[in-house]
C-alpha cells in the first residue's frame, strides 16, 4: 500500500461506501460528547453528582450489552444488530433533548449504551465481513483517524455553538446527533443491505463458534484481552478524568490549554495516521504494540515532568506535547488490535470476539477513572504517574508474551507462499 489513492481503489465497494460517511456519522456525536454533562447539570438543573452518575449509565449498560450483542451478532448478523443499536441511539438523542426529569434522562442513556455496546463488536465485524488482510488493517487505523476528524470538529462546531443561557441550542445538537445516525442507518437499508458473512472454514487458530468460554480458553484471545484492558486503563480510561485532574490540579493549566490539548490529540491522528499505516505494514503487530507502549511511557513522564513547575508556560507546553505524544501512540494501537481479534476469528464467531475486544476496552474506560480519582484525591501524583508508566512496561510483557502465542500471519506478517507450502 504506496498511498490513499491505492488504498481507496483496493477497497471492495462496499468497504468505500462504510468508510466514505464516517466522518458525517461521528460529527453529531462530537457536537454531543463533550457538553453532556454540562447539558444535565447546569441547563436541566441536576446536581453534579446525580449528572455524573447519570452519564456512567452509557458505559455500565453497553458492558451489560455487549456479550449478548456479540452472540446476536454471530446468529443473525451485524447488520440487523447494527440497525438495532441505531434505533436505540436515535430514539435515546431525541428523548435526551427534552429530558427534564432525571428518570427520563435516565432511560435516554440507557438507550444510548444499548447502541455502544453493541455498535463496537457489529460494526468490526461488518469490515471485517467486506475487507482482509493487511487491507483491514488499513482500513482499521484510516477509520480511527476519520471518526477523530469527525468527532473533533463536532466538538469546536459545538463549542461555538451551544449557550447554556440558551437551552434551545442544547436541544438542537443533540436532535442533529440522533439524526447523523441516520446516515449510518441508510447505508445498512441501501448499498450494504445485501452484506452477509463470507463462509469460513474453521482452523486451528480460528475454530468453529463457541461460548464465551470456550473463546477464552485460547491463549491467544485471553493474552489480547488483557492487552487490550491494560492499554485502556491507562489510556483511554484517563482521557476523560486522571488526564484533566492532573493538568488541572497539578500541573496547573488553563481549562482552555486543556481544550486545545484535545485539539492537538485530533489534529496528530488525523495528519499521521496514514503515515503511519505505510510503515507498519507487513511488520508483526506485537512488534508495533510494544513501541506503542514506549511512546505512551514517554508521553506519561512528560506529562508527570509538567507538576515540576505548575502554572508556568513550560507547564501548558508540556501538557500539549503530552498530547501529541500519546495521539501518536494511538496511531499505532487502533489499527493492529481490531485486526488481531479478527484475525483470529472465523465469521461463524466473529460478533463474539469483537464483543471480548468492546468488554475490554470498556473495562479498561470504566476502571480507570476510578484508580486516577483515588490517587489524585489522595495526593499521590506522583504514584499515579507511576503507576501509568508500569502499566506500558506491562502492555510490553503482554505483547512479547503474545507475539508467542498466535501465527506470523495472526500477528500481521505476510508469509511467501513458497514459504507457506
Amino acid at each position: 500500500m504506496v498511498g490513499i489513492g491505492s488504498f481507496w481503489r483496493a477497497l471492495p465497494v462496499e468497504g468505500r461506501w462504510l468508510l466514505s460517511t464516517v466522518a458525517i456519522q461521528t460529527l453529531g456525536r462530537g457536537l454531543t460528547l463533550p457538553f453532556t454533562v454540562i447539558y444535565l447539570h447546569e441547563v436541566r438543573g441536576f446536581d453534579l453528582g446525580l449528572s455524573g452518575a447519570l452519564m456512567s449509565l452509557i458505559a455500565i449498560t453497553g458492558l451489560i450489552v455487549t456479550g449478548p450483542g456479540g452472540v446476536l451478532i454471530d446468529r443473525y448478523g451485524a447488520r440487523a444488530v447494527l440497525l438495532g443499536g441505531l434505533t436505540a441511539m436515535i430514539a435515546g438523542c431525541t428523548l435526551l433533548a427534552f429530558a427534564t426529569h432525571p428518570a427520563v434522562a435516565a432511560v435516554a442513556l440507557v438507550l444510548m449504551g444499548v447502541n455502544f455496546g453493541v455498535s463496537w463488536p457489529g460494526f468490526n465485524a461488518l469490515v471485517a465481513t467486506v475487507v482482509d488482510g493487511d487491507l483491514r488493517q488499513q482500513y482499521f487505523g484510516v477509520n480511527f483517524a476519520l471518526v477523530n476528524l469527525g468527532i473533533g470538529v463536532g466538538g469546536i462546531l459545538g463549542g461555538f455553538y451551544v449557550d447554556v443561557g440558551a437551552p434551545e441550542t442544547f436541544t438542537v445538537i443533540f436532535l442533529v446527533d440522533a439524526a447523523s445516525s441516520l446516515v449510518p442507518m441508510a447505508l445498512l437499508l441501501g448499498p450494504l443491505r445485501h452484506v452477509r458473512p463470507r463462509a469460513a472454514e474453521a482452523t486451528e487458530e480460528a475454530p468453529e463458534a463457541g461460548s464465551y468460554r470456550e473463546l477464552l480458553r485460547r491463549p491467544a484471545v485471553v493474552w489480547l484481552t488483557l492487552l487490550t484492558f491494560l492499554a485502556m486503563f491507562i489510556g483511554y480510561g484517563q482521557m476523560e478524568a486522571g488526564f484533566p485532574a492532573f493538568a488541572r490540579q497539578v500541573a496547573e493549566v488553563s481549562t482552555r490549554v486543556i481544550g486545545f490539548s484535545f485539539a492537538v490529540n485530533t489534529a496528530v491522528i488525523v495528519l499521521l495516521q496514514f503515515a503511519v499505516l505505510k510503515r507498519i505494514s507487513g511488520r508483526r503487530r506485537t512488534r508495533v504494540m510494544m513501541v506503542m507502549a514506549t511512546v505512551w511511557a514517554g508521553s506519561w513522564l512528560l506529562l508527570g515532568a509538567t507538576g515540576l513547575l505548575p502554572g508556568s508556560l513550560a507547564a501548558a507546553i508540556g501538557v500539549l506535547a503530552f498530547m501529541g505524544v500519546f495521539a501518536f501512540g494511538e496511531t499505532l494501537l487502533q489499527p493492529t488490535v481490531p485486526a488481531m481479534y479478527n484475525d483470529l476469528a472465523t465469521d461463524r464467531n466473529r460478533g463474539r470476539i469483537n464483543a471480548i475486544n468492546s468488554a475490554a476496552f470498556q473495562g479498561g474506560a470504566i476502571t480507570g477513572p476510578i484508580v486516577a480519582g483515588l490517587l489524585l484525591d489522595l495526593d499521590l501524583q506522583a504514584w499515579y504517574i507511576a503507576v501509568m508508566v508500569l502499566g506500558c512496561v506491562g502492555i510490553g510483557v503482554l505483547a512479547s508474551v503474545l507475539e508467542r502465542r498466535v501465527s506470523p500471519a495472526v500477528n500481521g506478517v505476510t508469509v511467501p507462499a513458497d514459504v507457506a507450502e
